[in-house]
């Protein structure tokens, strides 16, 4: 090696070093080489769709997202003793999400571009091709679709030139292939995972290096400092939100830990939560989150002993439930020991508060309680209320025994099947004729007694 080729190596390697942080510029240990990963500018509102059977065993059809960003492009080369004087970098070019066909075109423009270069150092040349220019010179527009090649060669050459080809099916027609093209994918889930996750994190990556004002106490902070809310993208710093959710869940009100914008149905994920009120607080968020929801579950019951309250699922055939946890076997409607097809107990101090309560249920809630404590029992409790009320509130006819309610202040009854008058007082027959001169007789013990309120 030349001391003018290894002094313009080691120059271009410390440029690159000092232009790009170390998460796109890694530099070989071992080499005169490194690996640069270059991070497209996506226009806003750039959505991605993947197609075919693969993406369908995940989504509907297809899939289909809008994001901001992509996984990297990554050049990784090696350096010739006689670069740049006589030979160019060796190289490969990977992506996750741009076909081997499209790389292989990039491949040949930033072999073009060592022509047009031709005794000079080339990296940043290529650096700034593949950062400004990828998504015009491949014609890439939004919503692009990534097509996943089955069949990739993914040996490069360490000749400078253009490699050898090889054939790939990467559709229905067979394409030429670069060598040095690799589309670094696993398989459509792993790809799709890896969008999504790469998306996530350069997006709080982001979120964190800007400065944002707290709707809460309308101070200025760094997003590092802040939360953010994705849905309705309110922001407010970690020490307020932190105190709202403490509230929140010392006084139970998980579903709650929404933004705090009124009116605002943005909520919180688990994560967040974790993330700021620690370990104990999360504990307790996590275990009320998910007795709520048990609580929503109309085939779940809890074992009925204090010490215990385990969930226990309830078939839906039967009326017992096995506790799992201490194997109580109990009634899922009464709550006691199981009794078998026996009706639930109903004693004398609660079948007045059950009849009232059945009296005033709709038809769904008399089944359940004529399925918990009988048909029978619940229509002989009715009986005796009727029974009582007659009793308080009706007098039988002297003549014909028919209940009969007074409702008004005459005391002169008339039977209404029977078709007799009679006194509402002392329950004497009276003159069909004339009724009213059992009121007009001195001697009577109802005299003057018509009318009583």
């Amino acid at each position: 090696m030349s001391s003018e080729d290894q002094d313009a190596q080691e120059d271009e390697l410390l440029a690159l070093a000092s232009i790009f942080p170390k998460d796109e510029f890694k530099r070989s240990e071992t080499s005169q080489g490194g690996e640069l990963q270059v991070c497209l500018d996506l226009p806003p509102n750039f959505e991605i769709l993947i197609k075919g059977d693969a993406a369908a065993n995940f989504f509907n059809e297809h899939f289909h997202n809008s994001i901001s960003f992509l996984p990297p492009i990554v050049l990784h080369f090696e350096l010739p003793s006689d670069y740049p004087s006589a030979s160019p970098p060796n190289f490969t070019l990977s992506c996750k999400w741009l076909s081997p066909k499209q790389l292989a075109r990039l491949c040949q423009h930033l072999d073009k571009l060592w022509v047009e270069n031709a005794g000079c150092v080339v990296l940043f040349a290529w650096m700034r091709f593949l950062k400004e220019e990828t998504l015009e010179h491949l014609c890439i527009t939004s919503p692009h679709e990534i097509e996943v090649c089955p069949i990739v060669c993914q040996d490069w050459s360490e000749s400078s030139d253009t490699a050898e080809c090889s054939s790939a099916a990467c559709s229905l027609e067979e394409v030429s292939l670069d060598r040095r093209a690799i589309q670094d994918v696993e398989s459509v889930s792993a790809l799709i995972k890896c969008i999504l996750d790469f998306n996530e994190s350069q997006q709080k990556k982001c979120f964190e290096s800007k400065s944002y004002m707290c709707n809460i106490c309308f101070s200025e902070k760094l997003g590092n400092e802040c939360t953010y809310f994705k849905v309705c993208h309110h922001v407010y710093c970690n020490i307020c939100i932190k105190d709202y959710f403490e509230i929140q869940i010392q006084d139970g009100q998980v579903h709650s830990l929404n933004c705090p914008e009124p009116k605002c149905p943005s909520t919180a994920t688990p994560a967040q939560v974790k993330e700021l009120v620690g370990e104990e607080l999360f504990s307790r968020y996590d275990r009320l989150l998910l007795q709520s929801s048990l609580d929503l579950m109309p085939d779940v019951v809890y074992c009925p002993r204090p010490s215990c309250r385990t969930p226990v699922v309830q078939e839906p055939s039967c009326n017992m439930g096995i506790c799992l946890s201490c194997h109580y076997a109990f009634c899922t409607l009464c709550k006691l020991a199981y009794h078998g097809i026996i009706h639930c107990n109903l004693t004398s101090e609660k079948l007045p508060m059950v009849l009232k309560e059945y009296l005033a249920a709709d038809e769904k809630h008399r089944r359940f309680l004529e399925k918990k404590y009988g048909k029978k029992i619940m229509y002989d409790a009715m009986e005796v209320e009727s029974q009582d009320w007659l009793k308080n509130y009706s007098k039988r006819c002297p003549r014909c025994a028919a209940h009969i309610e007074k409702i008004d202040g005459c005391n002169k009854i008339h039977c209404t099947k029977c078709k007799e008058f009679f006194c509402w007082l002392c329950m004497k027959i009276l003159d069909k004729t004339n009724p009213y001169d059992h009121y007009n007789d001195s001697r009577a013990t109802c005299y003057g007694l018509v009318m009583q309120i």
